[in-house]
């Protein structure tokens, strides 16, 4: 008997771990998931962020594990993923979405602090979140490891102003090469791992900084620009990605690995 949909997306029993589940993505990726039936795990810095997830989660009829971890502190993410263990035994899928976008300058104007800071947590959070989530993965032979990554790591974009910065581009470009390679070592252990790189989403925080230091003239330039140039001619929304996380969550995905996915409207393709 050949299996049904539901059989090849199954996520009932895994157990998922999404990294900036206190807003944001993070937050729409941990409702959809717990509310499919797998036991999700959500880490933030943001204690009040993460208890507002918990109670969306909980009005949806479903429930989640919450834990105050800094992505790109070492032993802060050892702590939380042996807090990890004890609570659901095994991590199946990580979904490595924390990140930061500091204030958009050009690359002359960049402070050092500021890169420092957004590659800490961008880059060598996902990093350390793969290192401490791999060993348990490696004993179990099998996982997924999801890489939130942008497509302004795989092409660069200037319509006039800053948008996210250099610093935010070259951390999802990296994102993408250590998919890749971290793909190529693993995949004997039958764990898998891939990117998906967003295009422009409403419903996130990254461009909070922009906006607030933009005027309202510049803002709607900005969005204009974005919107023009996306054949879909539309922002993104959380419901657009699920479908691909719910497919690199799930079995369905069983063969693929060391992709990244561009989910953008189009963007990439024009």
């Amino acid at each position: 008997m050949s299996k049904s949909i539901n059989d090849i997306f199954r996520l009932q029993g895994k157990a998922v771990l999404v990294t900036g589940a206190g807003g944001g993505l993070g937050r729409e990726f941990a409702r959809a998931l717990s509310g499919n039936g797998a036991d999700v795990i959500c880490w933030d810095i943001d204690d009040k962020g993460l208890d507002e997830t918990r109670k969306l989660i909980q009005e949806d009829g479903a429930d989640a594990a919450v834990d105050i971890v800094d992505v790109g502190d070492e032993e802060s993410v050892k702590a939380g993923i042996l807090r990890a263990h004890r609570a659901v035994s095994r991590i199946d899928v990580l979904i490595n979405n924390a990140g930061i976008s500091t204030r958009p300058v050009r690359v002359h104007e960049l402070s050092f602090v500021d890169w420092e800071r957004l590659i800490r947590v961008n880059l060598t959070g996902t990093f350390l979140c793969s290192k401490h989530a791999l060993p348990a993965m490696i004993k179990f032979k099998a996982g997924s490891i999801i890489n939130i990554s942008s497509i302004l790591g795989l092409s660069g974009f200037y319509p006039g102003q800053s948008v996210v910065g250099a610093a935010y581009s070259a951390s999802k470009a990296a994102t993408d090469g250590f998919t890749r390679q971290l793909a190529a070592e693993y995949a004997r252990e039958n764990i898998r791992c891939n990117s998906i790189a967003p295009g422009f989403f409403s419903g996130t925080d990254l461009g909070r900084e922009r906006r607030a230091a933009a005027s309202p003239e510049s803002n709607e330039a900005f969005r204009s620009s974005v919107q023009s140039r996306t054949p879909f001619n539309r922002f993104g929304t959380p419901d657009d990605l699920l479908g691909l996380i719910f497919y690199l969550a799930s079995d369905a995905s069983k063969y693929t690995t060391g992709q990244t996915f561009a989910i953008d409207g189009g963007w990439t393709a024009t």
